[in-house]
């Protein structure tokens, strides 16, 4: 059973990337598919695969249903728009499968899967999302959102036997921020612009030491504090797209579980994914980071199917104790070829990376290879670069001068 579960758990990475900073209004049926393979040393699995579907006016006009399925994890979000007066949306969230919780164990370079294990959980939520600007042509949301999560823990097929796993436990979080703009969940948006600021606190019924002889920890309670600001824009005539994302955040008594974790290129494994092309996924633990991400997409054919993708990153990090390594600076890059079918409705991607400082056996250098799907059960909603919502748009034109 271990077995089955080792390969299904790579299906189940996605399961961060549900926790978006307001009701999606727009229908939604999606695919998603990523991968990631390193070409040097022992990788952990590196991917996602899961259907997305969203759902205004579901049984009545002021519900919204979000849930996402992948094949051992289920997240769903029932959404009241209104629901606290104006301008002020509740949502109801329930979730939980296996392998979400799992941990792989990455330290200089090297992947210990002596030292990683699995983990399941279930999972409720409540959130609140408060519209600041009605009118204006960008939205200012507040978001105020509690979690409650029990995480269980076993041993994989590769776990030493005398590694002794975590306590599991109850966490409760609270996570709080500010979103100006905000960006779709979708592969390579063309177009969007969001700054924010976050806030996220977490608080454990169990603590204590855990490893071999206690020589790790899981605190009692973390607190997390990030900002993001980013902007794709697609040129309307030619379609080339220029998509920049910085990120810098910091932290609070983080352990390995609440760390910040950096490392691959899989765009849609969390709201925030902190990316650095060619290394492995999660392979850097950070206790506080700058990441910048650029992305560039130039279309090679008359009908826009056909784009040249390019992408780097670099990163400065303060590494979490005990997880450290030479060089608080990492940078990678990458270039592929994307595909998008007439209708829009399918995206496809193959890439290659390059981890300028990953350390790997032979030195400093490490090359992977993604592949990414992206396909829409829905329509088109329109032009490549026409957003599903207008007023952004007009707010795009309106910050270059248009």
């Amino acid at each position: 059973m271990q077995k089955i579960g080792s390969v299904l758990c790579w299906l189940t990475l996605f399961a961060p990337c549900l926790a978006f900073a307001q009701i999606d209004p727009v229908r939604r049926d999606l695919i998603q598919v990523g991968y990631n393979a390193a070409f040097e040393g022992h990788a952990p699995l590196a991917a996602y695969a899961y259907f997305y579907h969203n759902q205004p006016d579901f049984l009545r006009t002021n519900l919204t249903f979000r849930v996402a399925l992948a094949p051992t994890y289920l997240d769903a979000e029932l959404g009241f728009v209104n629901g606290l007066g104006p301008n002020t949306d509740f949502g109801l969230g329930l979730g939980g499968g296996g392998y979400a919780d799992s941990y792989s164990e990455v330290r200089g370079g090297t992947y210990y899967p002596s030292e990683s294990f699995d983990g399941y959980n279930p999972e409720m939520s409540a959130s609140i999302y408060h519209l600041i600007n009605p009118g204006d042509m960008i939205p200012l949301n507040f978001v105020l959102r509690g979690i409650a999560h029990y995480s269980i823990y076993s041993a994989s097929d590769s776990t030493a036997p005398d590694f002794q796993l975590p306590p599991d436990h109850g966490t409760f979080s609270v996570r709080t921020g500010l979103r100006w703009g905000g960006v779709e969940p979708t592969l390579f948006p063309p177009l969007a612009m969001e700054l924010s600021v976050w806030y996220q606190g977490e608080f454990r019924t169990k603590s204590g030491d855990y490893g071999f002889n206690g020589d790790r920890a899981l605190n009692s309670q973390s607190h997390l504090f990030w900002a993001e600001a980013a902007l794709s824009y697609t040129l309307p005539k030619s379609q080339q797209n220029f998509y920049g994302r910085l990120t810098a955040g910091t932290s609070v008594d983080a352990d390995r579980f609440s760390a910040y974790r950096l490392g691959g290129f899989l765009p849609l494994i969390a709201e925030y994914p902190l990316s650095l092309p060619g290394y492995y996924f999660q392979e850097i633990s950070a206790r506080q980071f700058v990441l910048l991400n650029v992305n560039y997409l130039l279309p090679l054919d008359p009908d826009k199917c056909w784009d040249i993708d390019i992408s780097a990153a670099t990163a400065i990090v303060d590494y979490l104790p005990g997880l450290e390594q030479p060089g608080n600076s990492l940078s990678g890059v990458g270039g592929g070829i994307l595909y998008r079918s007439p209708s829009q409705r399918l995206k496809v991607m193959v890439n290659y990376a390059y981890g300028v400082d990953a350390i790997r056996s032979h030195g400093r250098g490490a090359n992977s290879i993604g592949v990414f799907l992206q396909f829409d059960l829905q329509r088109p909603h329109g032009p490549a670069f026409n957003q599903a919502h207008p007023g952004l748009w007009r707010g795009m034109q309106w910050l270059f001068g248009g």
